[in-house]
């Protein structure tokens, strides 16, 4: 399949899907969790192999010059991969994970340990993806974001956002911090849309 640049990112599938169908496959150099891997071809049976056909429902593989790009995702959790020699489209292999450094190999850490769970139990574990409790701004901020572009105004994005009872007189009485608060957002939303989201993927991996 045809990888497509853009933002920082291969798009695997069509970017018009919904988001927990589309498969994002971001460049090793923004995603520090990138696991890099030769796959060397193994017999069936061999205890250390992985077969990529039993992790079928979850993967996405395209390729370029570089070799092989993976994505393994139910929509909501990921694990990526770059396969730097061989393929996982031709069955079982067992896969040398290239580490290296401090520094370099601590956030592949978490992605590996979540790789061979999968690999072992067939499921994306919960306890291995830790929510991120920085995602509710986030979105919040990109709600202010469209809805100033679209031409609300601040009392506007008041009452959808914050509170949907909030009458004339209150938000002037509260009209200070709700405008602080909205200006606030509308800011780090202009940032992550400048390039910022660019470095929402280094808070993924950490142990």
């Amino acid at each position: 399949m045809p990888i497509r640049r853009t933002g920082g990112f291969f798009f695997a599938e069509d970017p018009s899907l919904d988001a927990t169908r589309a498969r994002l496959l971001w460049h090793a150099d923004l995603d520090p969790g990138v696991l890099r891997v030769r796959a060397v071809p193994s017999l069936a049976g061999n205890p250390d192999a992985i077969d990529p056909a039993e992790l079928a429902p979850w993967l996405t593989l395209v390729s370029d010059a570089a070799g092989e790009h993976a994505v393994l995702s139910n929509g909501w959790q990921h694990i990526r991969l770059d396969i730097e020699q061989g393929s996982l489209g031709q069955g079982a292999v067992v896969l040398e994970y290239l580490l290296r450094g401090l520094a370099a190999a601590e956030p592949q850490i978490l992605p590996l340990r979540r790789l061979l769970d999968l690999a072992r139990r067939r499921r994306f574990r919960a306890d291995l993806y830790p929510p991120d409790r920085r995602i509710g701004r986030w979105l919040m901020a990109l709600q202010v974001h469209d809805a100033l572009r679209a031409g609300a105004s601040q009392r506007e994005v008041a009452r959808a956002l914050f509170d949907a009872d909030v009458t004339s007189q209150d938000y002037d009485r509260r009209a200070d911090s709700l405008r602080s608060r909205i200006r606030r957002l509308a800011r780090e939303a202009t940032a992550l849309a400048r390039g910022g989201y660019r470095t929402l993927m280094r808070r993924q991996v950490e142990p």
